[in-house]
Protein backbone atom coordinates (compact mmCIF):
# COMPACT_ATOMS: atom_id res chain seq x y z
CA UNK A 1 0.00 0.00 0.00
CA UNK A 2 1.20 3.51 -0.84
CA UNK A 3 0.10 7.03 0.21
CA UNK A 4 -0.55 9.78 -2.34
CA UNK A 5 -0.31 12.52 0.34
CA UNK A 6 2.10 10.90 2.75
CA UNK A 7 2.96 14.25 4.38
CA UNK A 8 -0.43 14.21 6.18
CA UNK A 9 0.87 11.38 8.34
CA UNK A 10 2.89 13.99 10.27
CA UNK A 11 -0.46 15.02 11.84
CA UNK A 12 -0.17 11.88 13.95
CA UNK A 13 2.48 13.73 15.96
CA UNK A 14 -0.39 15.79 17.46
CA UNK A 15 -1.35 12.69 19.41
CA UNK A 16 1.73 13.07 21.60
CA UNK A 17 0.62 16.26 23.45
CA UNK A 18 -2.95 14.92 23.68
CA UNK A 19 -1.80 11.67 25.30
CA UNK A 20 0.49 13.59 27.67
CA UNK A 21 -2.40 15.86 28.65
CA UNK A 22 -4.61 12.85 29.35
CA UNK A 23 -1.95 11.21 31.51
CA UNK A 24 -0.66 14.24 33.41
CA UNK A 25 -3.27 16.99 33.58
CA UNK A 26 -6.73 15.73 32.74
CA UNK A 27 -7.33 14.19 36.17
CA UNK A 28 -6.75 17.58 37.77
CA UNK A 29 -9.88 18.89 36.05
CA UNK A 30 -12.08 15.93 37.03
CA UNK A 31 -14.88 16.80 39.55
CA UNK A 32 -14.10 15.56 43.11
CA UNK A 33 -15.53 15.78 46.59
CA UNK A 34 -14.00 15.31 50.02
CA UNK A 35 -14.86 12.42 52.36
CA UNK A 36 -13.97 11.96 55.99
CA UNK A 37 -13.02 8.30 55.53
CA UNK A 38 -12.80 5.93 52.52
CA UNK A 39 -12.39 2.74 54.55
CA UNK A 40 -15.88 1.54 53.63
CA UNK A 41 -14.95 1.60 49.92
CA UNK A 42 -11.73 -0.42 50.06
CA UNK A 43 -13.25 -3.76 49.06
CA UNK A 44 -15.83 -2.45 46.61
CA UNK A 45 -15.64 -4.41 43.30
CA UNK A 46 -14.86 -2.28 40.26
CA UNK A 47 -17.71 -2.29 37.77
CA UNK A 48 -17.22 -2.89 34.04
CA UNK A 49 -18.08 0.75 33.44
CA UNK A 50 -15.29 1.84 35.74
CA UNK A 51 -12.79 -0.52 34.11
CA UNK A 52 -13.63 0.87 30.66
CA UNK A 53 -13.75 4.50 31.74
CA UNK A 54 -10.90 5.40 29.37
CA UNK A 55 -12.49 3.69 26.35
CA UNK A 56 -14.04 6.89 24.88
CA UNK A 57 -10.61 8.56 24.82
CA UNK A 58 -9.10 5.57 23.05
CA UNK A 59 -11.91 5.62 20.50
CA UNK A 60 -11.32 9.28 19.76
CA UNK A 61 -7.63 8.64 19.28
CA UNK A 62 -8.48 5.84 16.86
CA UNK A 63 -10.89 8.09 14.95
CA UNK A 64 -8.19 10.74 14.63
CA UNK A 65 -5.69 8.17 13.31
CA UNK A 66 -8.18 6.91 10.72
CA UNK A 67 -9.02 10.44 9.55
CA UNK A 68 -5.33 11.19 9.08
CA UNK A 69 -4.94 7.99 7.03
CA UNK A 70 -7.89 9.03 4.86
CA UNK A 71 -6.28 12.46 4.27
CA UNK A 72 -3.04 10.72 3.27
CA UNK A 73 -5.00 8.85 0.53
CA UNK A 74 -3.85 5.23 0.75
CA UNK A 75 -3.64 3.53 -2.64
CA UNK A 76 -3.09 0.02 -3.94
CA UNK A 77 -1.17 -0.58 -7.12
CA UNK A 78 -1.21 -3.33 -9.73
CA UNK A 79 2.46 -2.97 -10.50
CA UNK A 80 3.59 -3.35 -14.07
CA UNK A 81 6.97 -1.92 -14.90
CA UNK A 82 9.81 -2.22 -17.33
CA UNK A 83 12.44 -4.66 -16.24
CA UNK A 84 15.40 -6.45 -17.72
CA UNK A 85 15.67 -10.20 -17.20
CA UNK A 86 17.78 -13.04 -18.49
CA UNK A 87 16.08 -15.08 -21.21
CA UNK A 88 16.11 -16.39 -24.78
CA UNK A 89 13.54 -16.84 -27.52
CA UNK A 90 12.49 -20.45 -28.09
CA UNK A 91 10.05 -22.08 -30.50
CA UNK A 92 8.99 -25.66 -29.84
CA UNK A 93 8.20 -27.51 -33.08
CA UNK A 94 6.31 -30.70 -32.20
CA UNK A 95 5.28 -33.55 -34.48
CA UNK A 96 1.57 -34.42 -34.04
CA UNK A 97 1.23 -37.05 -36.77
CA UNK A 98 -0.73 -40.19 -35.88
CA UNK A 99 2.50 -42.19 -35.42
CA UNK A 100 3.05 -40.20 -32.21
CA UNK A 101 0.39 -42.47 -30.62
CA UNK A 102 2.91 -45.34 -30.49
CA UNK A 103 3.32 -46.58 -26.93
CA UNK A 104 7.05 -47.19 -26.62
CA UNK A 105 7.02 -44.12 -24.34
CA UNK A 106 4.34 -44.07 -21.64
CA UNK A 107 1.49 -43.51 -22.04
CA UNK A 108 2.47 -42.74 -25.64
CA UNK A 109 4.95 -40.57 -27.51
CA UNK A 110 2.79 -37.46 -27.80
CA UNK A 111 1.74 -37.38 -24.12
CA UNK A 112 5.29 -38.04 -22.93
CA UNK A 113 6.58 -35.26 -25.19
CA UNK A 114 3.92 -32.84 -23.91
CA UNK A 115 4.65 -33.64 -20.25
CA UNK A 116 8.41 -33.15 -20.58
CA UNK A 117 7.93 -29.97 -22.66
CA UNK A 118 5.56 -28.60 -20.00
CA UNK A 119 8.22 -29.07 -17.30
CA UNK A 120 10.78 -27.38 -19.56
CA UNK A 121 8.47 -24.38 -20.10
CA UNK A 122 7.74 -24.05 -16.37
CA UNK A 123 11.45 -24.00 -15.52
CA UNK A 124 12.25 -21.16 -17.95
CA UNK A 125 10.05 -18.38 -16.62
CA UNK A 126 12.07 -15.54 -18.20
CA UNK A 127 11.99 -16.87 -21.77
CA UNK A 128 9.79 -16.04 -24.71
CA UNK A 129 8.48 -19.45 -25.78
CA UNK A 130 6.09 -20.41 -28.57
CA UNK A 131 4.70 -23.63 -30.04
CA UNK A 132 4.47 -24.88 -33.62
CA UNK A 133 2.80 -28.21 -34.39
CA UNK A 134 3.06 -30.13 -37.62
CA UNK A 135 1.92 -33.30 -39.33
CA UNK A 136 1.41 -33.15 -43.11
CA UNK A 137 1.08 -29.38 -42.62
CA UNK A 138 2.33 -26.95 -39.99
CA UNK A 139 0.80 -24.05 -38.08
CA UNK A 140 1.49 -22.00 -35.00
CA UNK A 141 -0.37 -23.27 -31.95
CA UNK A 142 0.93 -20.41 -29.77
CA UNK A 143 3.14 -17.44 -30.78
CA UNK A 144 6.09 -16.57 -28.57
CA UNK A 145 4.99 -15.32 -25.18
CA UNK A 146 6.13 -14.90 -21.60
CA UNK A 147 2.60 -15.83 -20.49
CA UNK A 148 3.59 -19.43 -19.90
CA UNK A 149 0.27 -20.40 -18.34
CA UNK A 150 -1.54 -19.64 -21.61
CA UNK A 151 1.14 -21.56 -23.50
CA UNK A 152 0.76 -24.56 -21.19
CA UNK A 153 -3.01 -24.50 -21.65
CA UNK A 154 -2.53 -24.66 -25.42
CA UNK A 155 0.07 -27.40 -25.08
CA UNK A 156 -2.36 -29.53 -23.08
CA UNK A 157 -4.86 -29.31 -25.96
CA UNK A 158 -2.38 -30.59 -28.57
CA UNK A 159 -3.73 -33.83 -30.05
CA UNK A 160 -2.88 -36.20 -32.86
CA UNK A 161 -6.42 -36.45 -34.26
CA UNK A 162 -6.17 -33.31 -36.42
CA UNK A 163 -5.72 -35.45 -39.53
CA UNK A 164 -8.62 -37.74 -38.53
CA UNK A 165 -10.85 -34.67 -38.25
CA UNK A 166 -9.60 -33.43 -41.64
CA UNK A 167 -8.16 -30.27 -40.08
CA UNK A 168 -4.71 -30.96 -41.54
CA UNK A 169 -3.19 -33.64 -43.71
CA UNK A 170 -1.53 -36.58 -42.03
CA UNK A 171 2.15 -37.18 -42.65
CA UNK A 172 5.41 -35.64 -41.48
CA UNK A 173 6.34 -32.23 -42.89
CA UNK A 174 9.54 -31.59 -40.95
CA UNK A 175 10.65 -28.82 -43.30
CA UNK A 176 7.32 -27.00 -42.98
CA UNK A 177 7.34 -27.32 -39.20
CA UNK A 178 10.86 -25.93 -38.95
CA UNK A 179 10.13 -23.12 -41.43
CA UNK A 180 7.04 -22.09 -39.46
CA UNK A 181 9.09 -21.86 -36.27
CA UNK A 182 11.82 -19.88 -38.04
CA UNK A 183 9.29 -17.33 -39.29
CA UNK A 184 8.27 -16.68 -35.69
CA UNK A 185 11.88 -16.17 -34.60
CA UNK A 186 13.49 -14.34 -37.52
CA UNK A 187 12.56 -10.82 -36.33
CA UNK A 188 13.57 -11.42 -32.72
CA UNK A 189 16.12 -8.96 -31.31
CA UNK A 190 17.62 -11.37 -28.78
CA UNK A 191 21.06 -12.81 -29.34
CA UNK A 192 19.95 -16.39 -28.65
CA UNK A 193 17.18 -17.83 -30.83
CA UNK A 194 16.43 -21.52 -30.63
CA UNK A 195 14.12 -24.07 -32.23
CA UNK A 196 13.57 -27.41 -30.48
CA UNK A 197 12.21 -29.75 -33.15
CA UNK A 198 10.78 -33.09 -32.03
CA UNK A 199 9.65 -35.80 -34.45
CA UNK A 200 9.33 -39.57 -34.76
CA UNK A 201 9.37 -39.79 -38.55
CA UNK A 202 10.90 -38.83 -41.87
CA UNK A 203 9.96 -35.86 -44.02
CA UNK A 204 7.34 -37.02 -46.54
CA UNK A 205 5.13 -33.95 -46.97
CA UNK A 206 5.41 -30.19 -47.48
CA UNK A 207 6.83 -27.73 -50.01
CA UNK A 208 10.01 -26.94 -48.08
CA UNK A 209 12.72 -29.53 -47.50
CA UNK A 210 14.18 -29.87 -43.99
CA UNK A 211 17.67 -28.88 -45.12
CA UNK A 212 16.36 -25.77 -46.89
CA UNK A 213 14.57 -24.77 -43.69
CA UNK A 214 17.80 -25.41 -41.78
CA UNK A 215 19.71 -23.07 -44.14
CA UNK A 216 17.08 -20.37 -43.57
CA UNK A 217 17.45 -20.87 -39.82
CA UNK A 218 21.22 -20.43 -40.08
CA UNK A 219 20.72 -17.21 -42.07
CA UNK A 220 18.83 -15.73 -39.10
CA UNK A 221 21.30 -17.13 -36.53
CA UNK A 222 18.72 -19.56 -35.18
CA UNK A 223 20.08 -22.74 -33.61
CA UNK A 224 18.00 -25.87 -34.14
CA UNK A 225 18.04 -28.72 -31.62
CA UNK A 226 16.52 -31.83 -33.17
CA UNK A 227 15.07 -34.71 -31.13
CA UNK A 228 14.25 -38.09 -32.65
CA UNK A 229 11.69 -39.71 -30.35
CA UNK A 230 10.89 -43.43 -30.45
CA UNK A 231 12.51 -46.74 -29.61
CA UNK A 232 14.88 -48.51 -31.99
CA UNK A 233 12.81 -51.69 -31.78
CA UNK A 234 9.14 -52.41 -32.52
CA UNK A 235 6.54 -50.33 -30.66
CA UNK A 236 2.81 -51.03 -30.11
CA UNK A 237 0.67 -48.72 -32.23
CA UNK A 238 -3.15 -48.47 -31.90
CA UNK A 239 -5.35 -48.90 -34.97
CA UNK A 240 -9.13 -48.84 -35.28
CA UNK A 241 -10.56 -52.03 -36.74
CA UNK A 242 -14.35 -52.01 -37.07
CA UNK A 243 -14.76 -49.70 -34.11
CA UNK A 244 -12.37 -51.75 -31.95
CA UNK A 245 -8.88 -50.53 -31.04
CA UNK A 246 -6.20 -53.10 -31.71
CA UNK A 247 -2.44 -52.83 -31.38
CA UNK A 248 0.15 -53.73 -33.98
CA UNK A 249 3.92 -53.58 -33.61
CA UNK A 250 5.56 -50.98 -35.81
CA UNK A 251 9.12 -49.78 -36.14
CA UNK A 252 9.84 -46.05 -35.87
CA UNK A 253 10.82 -44.77 -39.32
CA UNK A 254 13.04 -41.87 -38.21
CA UNK A 255 15.38 -40.11 -40.63
CA UNK A 256 18.12 -39.52 -38.07
CA UNK A 257 20.63 -38.50 -40.76
CA UNK A 258 18.49 -35.56 -41.88
CA UNK A 259 17.87 -34.50 -38.27
CA UNK A 260 21.62 -34.65 -37.64
CA UNK A 261 22.29 -32.50 -40.72
CA UNK A 262 19.66 -29.94 -39.64
CA UNK A 263 21.37 -29.59 -36.27
CA UNK A 264 24.85 -29.35 -37.79
CA UNK A 265 23.79 -26.77 -40.37
CA UNK A 266 22.31 -24.46 -37.72
CA UNK A 267 25.02 -25.00 -35.08
CA UNK A 268 22.60 -26.94 -32.90
CA UNK A 269 22.68 -30.51 -31.63
CA UNK A 270 20.92 -33.78 -32.45
CA UNK A 271 19.45 -36.03 -29.75
CA UNK A 272 17.84 -39.45 -29.74
CA UNK A 273 15.21 -40.26 -27.08
CA UNK A 274 14.16 -43.91 -26.87
CA UNK A 275 12.36 -43.52 -23.53
CA UNK A 276 10.92 -40.84 -21.27
CA UNK A 277 13.99 -40.67 -19.02
CA UNK A 278 16.23 -39.90 -22.01
CA UNK A 279 13.77 -37.27 -23.23
CA UNK A 280 13.85 -35.54 -19.84
CA UNK A 281 17.66 -35.57 -19.87
CA UNK A 282 17.67 -34.02 -23.34
CA UNK A 283 15.49 -31.12 -22.25
CA UNK A 284 17.71 -30.63 -19.19
CA UNK A 285 20.73 -30.38 -21.48
CA UNK A 286 18.96 -27.82 -23.66
CA UNK A 287 17.96 -25.96 -20.49
CA UNK A 288 21.64 -25.05 -20.08
CA UNK A 289 21.54 -22.86 -23.17
CA UNK A 290 23.22 -19.44 -23.15
CA UNK A 291 20.93 -16.73 -21.79
CA UNK A 292 20.69 -13.17 -23.04
CA UNK A 293 18.91 -10.06 -21.78
CA UNK A 294 15.18 -9.68 -22.41
CA UNK A 295 13.26 -6.44 -21.80
CA UNK A 296 9.65 -6.72 -20.65
CA UNK A 297 7.26 -3.78 -20.32
CA UNK A 298 4.51 -3.70 -17.73
CA UNK A 299 1.61 -1.34 -16.98
CA UNK A 300 0.98 0.28 -13.60
CA UNK A 301 -2.50 1.04 -12.27
CA UNK A 302 -3.35 2.59 -8.90
CA UNK A 303 -6.65 2.35 -7.01
CA UNK A 304 -7.88 4.46 -4.10
CA UNK A 305 -8.10 2.49 -0.83
CA UNK A 306 -9.28 5.14 1.67
CA UNK A 307 -12.94 4.08 1.74
CA UNK A 308 -12.58 1.30 4.38
CA UNK A 309 -10.69 3.69 6.67
CA UNK A 310 -13.34 6.41 6.24
CA UNK A 311 -16.17 3.98 7.00
CA UNK A 312 -14.34 2.68 10.07
CA UNK A 313 -13.79 6.26 11.33
CA UNK A 314 -17.49 7.13 10.99
CA UNK A 315 -18.62 3.94 12.72
CA UNK A 316 -16.18 4.37 15.62
CA UNK A 317 -17.21 8.02 16.02
CA UNK A 318 -20.89 6.99 16.21
CA UNK A 319 -20.04 4.31 18.81
CA UNK A 320 -18.07 6.88 20.82
CA UNK A 321 -21.00 9.33 20.80
CA UNK A 322 -23.49 6.63 21.84
CA UNK A 323 -21.27 5.47 24.69
CA UNK A 324 -20.83 9.03 25.98
CA UNK A 325 -24.61 9.57 25.91
CA UNK A 326 -25.45 6.25 27.61
CA UNK A 327 -22.96 4.06 29.45
CA UNK A 328 -20.36 6.78 30.11
CA UNK A 329 -22.75 9.70 30.51
CA UNK A 330 -21.68 12.13 33.22
CA UNK A 331 -23.87 14.41 35.28
CA UNK A 332 -23.11 18.14 34.98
Amino acid sequence: MEFANIEYLFLLLLLIPYILWCLLYRKKYEPTFRMADTFAYQNVHKSLRLRLIELPHLLRVLVFVLIVIVLARPQTRNSWGEKETEGIDIMLAMDVSTSMLAQDLKPNRIEAAKAVAADFISDRENDNIGLTIFAGEAFTQCPMTTDHQSLLNMLVNVRTDLAERSLIQDGTAIGMGLANAVVRLKDSKTKSKVVILLTDGSNNMGDISPLTAAQIAKTYNIRVYTIAIGSKSLAPYPINVGGTVKYVNMRADIDTQTLQRIANTSDGQFYRATNTAELKKIYKDIDKLEKTRLNTKNFSKRSEAFVPFAIAAVLILIIDMLLRLTVFRRLP
